[in-house]
C-alpha cells in the first residue's frame, strides 16, 4: 500500500486479555513500537480486563488512530478454549456446577463476544486474526530471539487445549509439531502445589520458587504420585489430587492426605514442612523440563533453544538448562507469561499474513512510557515537594556516592585493593570498622533508592528504569528492603544486577542475561562481598548489563564500581507488595512517600526523604494525608 511515493507503515496491534496479566503490543513494519501491560495503568495486579488504557498509550506514542492499524491480532482462539471447557465440565458432571454457572456467566457475557469488544472499544473495522495461545508464546521467543533456526519449548497452565508444545523455528517459519493436553499441566501442577502451600495462584509461584532453596527434596516419593513422567519428558497427571477440573480451588483433601498437613491458610507462618514441598517441588520442576528440552532438540536439532509461558519464568530451571550443555545459547521470553502473548500473536501475524521480514534480536524491554524532566518537576511543584535538579554528571555521581554510603563519611572511598585504615579513637586499626565503612556484612545504615528513568520495562521485572536500589555488600540492605519498603516476606531473595564484562569474576555464568530469568552460583570467594543477592544456597538471579542496553543505569553502576570495587547491586522491582511496578511519577512519588525509601530519583530530579516537609507549609505526615493513588 502506497501514498504518494511513500509506502504506508504496517501497524499492527497485539491484545492479550481476560485471563491475567492483560497486555497490548504495537508493531511498526515489524518492529516492536510499544508494549505494556493493562495493570500498570489500572493499578489492579495482574488486571484481566481489556486492555483500553494499554492500547490508548501505544496509539498515542505512534501517533496514530485505530483506523490507521493494519491489522489487530488477538493472542488465543477464544471458541477453541470454550469448547475446551464445556468438554471438561461435561466430563467431570455433576461435580463442578458452582464453577460452571461462574464460568458461563463469564463466557456468555464477555470472553464469546471479543471480536464484538475489540470492535467497538476501538471503533475499528479493519482485518482481525485470532492466533492460537502457544503459538503466540512460540512467536514471542523466537521471533524475538535473533536465532536463524531454533527448537521451541513452550509450557504454561494451559491454552485452548494445549499445555505443553514442542516445535522449531528456521528463518521465518515457526511450526508446533507435539503437545501435551489439558488437564495434563507442569503449569497447573505448579499452581495447585502454590496452592496448598498458601499462596496466590497465577501470581504467587515465584514465592515458592524462592522458598524452595530453604528446604530439602524429602517429598520426592509424593510428588511421584501426582505425576508419571515419561523418559522423553511427556507426562500425566493423577487427577485424583487436583481439584482445578470442576472445583474453585487447586486441591482439596486428597492431597493433604497425601502430604499429612492441611492446606496452609495465607499468612500463616512457614515450617520447615512448607520449605521441603517447595524444594521437592522445584526438584521435580527442573527435571521434567529438562527431559523436555532434551526430546525436543531429539526431534528438531539445533543449538538454540527458545522458551516461553509461564513457566519459562521459572529462572532455577533456566540455569539448570543452560548448565546442562544440551543448547550453545538460549533464549526466553522476558515476557514469558500472557503478556508476553500480545507480542507474539502480533509477530506471528506479521509474519504470516504481511509476509514480513525477521526483526533483529530483542536486545531491551524498555517499551512503555517515557516522562520528560518537565512533566515530572510539575508534579512536584504541585505538591511543593523540594527536589534537587543535577545534571547527567552529578546525578550519576551523586546517586553512586549515596550506594556506596558515602554520605556519613569525610569523601569516597577509594576502591578494594586500596589502602584504607580506619583507626579506633586510640589510633588503633579496626578491621571490623574497615569492613563496616566499606558497606561489607556491617551493621551501619543503608541507603535506598527508588530509580524511575526513562521507558518503563515489559514484562514482570524491573530492569533499571522502575527499580528500587541498593547496597549489595551490605547485608542490612536485604532486610530493610524487604520489610521496610517493599513489605514482603523476609525469606524472599533479591537479585543483583552486574556489569555484563563483570559477570564471570562475580557469578558462574559466562553470558549476559539481561532479563533476570537465570539463576546461577555466586562464586564462593564472592559471597561475603556481596551478600545482600546471595541466597541460602549460594545462589543468585542474575540480571547483566551492557552500555548500549541502558547507558544511565550501566554508568551508574560503573560509578558505584569506581567507588567500590564492586560490579554488582541489589535490582529490584519499585513497587510495594500486592501492588503493579510504577508506571508514572506520580505511582513513584506515592511508593516513596509511604514507605521507608531514603531517596528518589526521577530524570533528573533527586528527592531525599528527611528534606521533606523542612521549609514548607506541612510535614511528611500531611503529605501522607493528602498524597495518594486513591
Amino acid at each position: 500500500m502506497t501514498h504518494g511515493t511513500m509506502p504506508t507503515p504496517t501497524y499492527i496491534l497485539g491484545i492479550s486479555c481476560f485471563y491475567h496479566d492483560s497486555a497490548a503490543c504495537l508493531l511498526k513494519d515489524g518492529e516492536i513500537l510499544f508494549a505494556t501491560q493493562e495493570e500498570r495503568y489500572t493499578r489492579k495486579k495482574h488486571d484481566e480486563a481489556f486492555p483500553k488504557n494499554a492500547i490508548d498509550h501505544a496509539l498515542k506514542f505512534a501517533g496514530i488512530a485505530p483506523e490507521d492499524l493494519s491489522a489487530i491480532v488477538f493472542y488465543e482462539k477464544p471458541l477453541l478454549k470454550f469448547e475446551r471447557i464445556l468438554r471438561t465440565y461435561f466430563k467431570v458432571w455433576p461435580r463442578g456446577l458452582l464453577s460452571y454457572h461462574r464460568a458461563m456467566q463469564e463466557w456468555m457475557t464477555k470472553k464469546l463476544w471479543i471480536p464484538h469488544i475489540i470492535r467497538k472499544e476501538l471503533q475499528y473495522k479493519g482485518p482481525l486474526f485470532f492466533t492460537e495461545h502457544h503459538e503466540s508464546h512460540a512467536s514471542s521467543a523466537y521471533f524475538c530471539s535473533g536465532f536463524p533456526d531454533a527448537t521451541i519449548v513452550t509450557i504454561d497452565g494451559v491454552g485452548e487445549w494445549a499445555t505443553t508444545t514442542i516445535g522449531y523455528g528456521k528463518g521465518t517459519e515457526l511450526r508446533l509439531t507435539e503437545e501435551i493436553r489439558f488437564p495434563n499441566s507442569l503449569g497447573l501442577l505448579y499452581s495447585a502445589l502454590t496452592y496448598y502451600l498458601g499462596f496466590k495462584v497465577n501470581s504467587a509461584e515465584y514465592k515458592v520458587m524462592g522458598l524452595a532453596p530453604y528446604g530439602e527434596p524429602r517429598y520426592r516419593d509424593q510428588m511421584r504420585r501426582l505425576i508419571d513422567v515419561k523418559e522423553d519428558g511427556s507426562f500425566a497427571l493423577n487427577m485424583e489430587y487436583f481439584t482445578y477440573e470442576y472445583g474453585l480451588t487447586m486441591t482439596g483433601k486428597k492431597m493433604e492426605e497425601l502430604f499429612g498437613e492441611p492446606t496452609r491458610k495465607p499468612e500463616s507462618p512457614l515450617t520447615q514442612f512448607h520449605k521441603d514441598v517447595a524444594r521437592s517441588l522445584q526438584e521435580l520442576t527442573n527435571e521434567v523440563m529438562l527431559q523436555l528440552v532434551k526430546h525436543a532438540k531429539k526431534l528438531h536439532p539445533s543449538d538454540h533453544l527458545c522458551l516461553a509461558g509461564g513457566v519459562a519464568l521459572n529462572c532455577v530451571t533456566n540455569g539448570k538448562i543452560l548448565k546442562s550443555g544440551l543448547f550453545n545459547d538460549i533464549f526466553i521470553q522476558p515476557a514469558a507469561g500472557d503478556a508476553g502473548g500480545a507480542l507474539g500473536a502480533a509477530l506471528l501475524v506479521w509474519h504470516k499474513e504481511f509476509k514480513g521480514e525477521r526483526i533483529p534480536k530483542m536486545e531491551h524491554v524498555f517499551l512503555g512510557n517515557e516522562y520528560a524532566n518537565t512533566e515530572i518537576e510539575t508534579l512536584l511543584k504541585e505538591q511543593n515537594i523540594p527536589y534537587d535538579v543535577l545534571s547527567d554528571t552529578e546525578l550519576i555521581e551523586r546517586v553512586a556516592g549515596i550506594l556506596a554510603n558515602e554520605a556519613p563519611h569525610p569523601g569516597p572511598l577509594p576502591p578494594l585493593g586500596h589502602e584504607l585504615v580506619v583507626r579506633d579513637p586510640e589510633g588503633s586499626s579496626d578491621p571490623e570498622r574497615e569492613a563496616e565503612w566499606r558497606g561489607e556484612g556491617g551493621n551501619q545504615p543503608t541507603a535506598v533508592v527508588g530509580w524511575f528513568q526513562g521507558r518503563m520495562e515489559f514484562g514482570p521485572r524491573s530492569l533499571g528504569n522502575r527499580s528500587i536500589l541498593a547496597d549489595a555488600r551490605n547485608k542490612e540492605s536485604w532486610q530493610k528492603v524487604n520489610l521496610k519498603i517493599k513489605f514482603r516476606e523476609s525469606f524472599r531473595p533479591f537479585a543483583p544486577t552486574v556489569l555484563e564484562e563483570k559477570v564471570a569474576e562475580w557469578f558462574d555464568l559466562n553470558r549476559e542475561s539481561p532479563y533476570m530469568l537465570l539463576v546461577a552460583d555466586v562464586h564462593p570467594d564472592k559471597r561475603d562481598r556481596i551478600p545482600a543477592v546471595t541466597h541460602v544456597d549460594g545462589s543468585a538471579r542474575i540480571q547483566t548489563i551492557r552500555r548500549d542496553q541502558n547507558p544511565r543505569y550501566y554508568d551508574l553502576i560503573k560509578a558505584f564500581e569506581k567507588r567500590t570495587g564492586c560490579p554488582v547491586i541489589i535490582n529490584t522491582s519499585f513497587n510495594v507488595r500486592g501492588e503493579p511496578i510504577v508506571e508514572s511519577p506520580k505511582d513513584a512519588l506515592n511508593c516513596f512517600l509511604h514507605t521507608q525509601m531514603d531517596y528518589l530519583v526521577m530524570g533528573n530530579c533527586l528527592l531525599e526523604k528527611k528534606k521533606i516537609g523542612q521549609g514548607t507549609a506541612v510535614d511528611r505526615g500531611e503529605y501522607l494525608k493528602k498524597f495518594s493513588l486513591d
